[in-house]
């Protein structure tokens, strides 16, 4: 773990509510002076910390209005089972999130379509279709209180 100073806290705590924020008002923001500032996020980037900026899209506006949460149980446990899934879920858009996790099942997936009749398709022509899906738990999204990625 990289052990980082108030400054830097402050600087990504900026980045992350504003990934287009000016050096200038960054600088100005944290109490520091613009070349020191550009410095300081340059160093950040090199060792990782900030791996990138990216637009936060309003995916219902694209036509994907339904957010399901999917629990995935695979048939075994060999770790080929695992890639294989992993590598068809890279390959499917309707999967935003792929997640390894612990308990019951092998995988949390957060899916996103614009209709029960898309995520049917999905459900049965493409995860139901996988060698290594034991069962398959859904999970449909009403609202949400709280959502970083926005």
């Amino acid at each position: 773990m990289i052990d980082l100073d108030r400054i830097n806290d402050r600087i990504l705590s900026e980045l992350e509510s504003d990934g287009r924020i000016s050096n200038a008002e960054l600088a100005s923001r944290v109490g520091l002076s613009p070349s020191a500032c550009l410095r300081r996020v340059q160093e950040l980037e090199r060792q990782g910390i900030i791996r990138g900026y990216r637009a936060v899209l309003d995916r219902t506006k694209l036509g994907s209005s339904m957010t399901i949460f999917v629990m995935v149980a695979l048939s075994g446990q060999l770790t080929k089972d695992s890639e294989d899934f992993a590598a068809a879920m890279e390959r499917a858009p309707e999967v935003r999130e792929c997640h390894n996790i612990t308990g019951n099942v092998e995988y949390l997936l957060r899916v996103e379509v614009a209709s029960l009749e898309d995520y049917k398709r999905f459900h049965s022509e493409h995860l139901g279709r996988l060698k290594q899906v034991a069962s398959i738990t859904s999970h449909f999204c009403l609202g949400s209180t709280k959502d970083l990625r926005a």
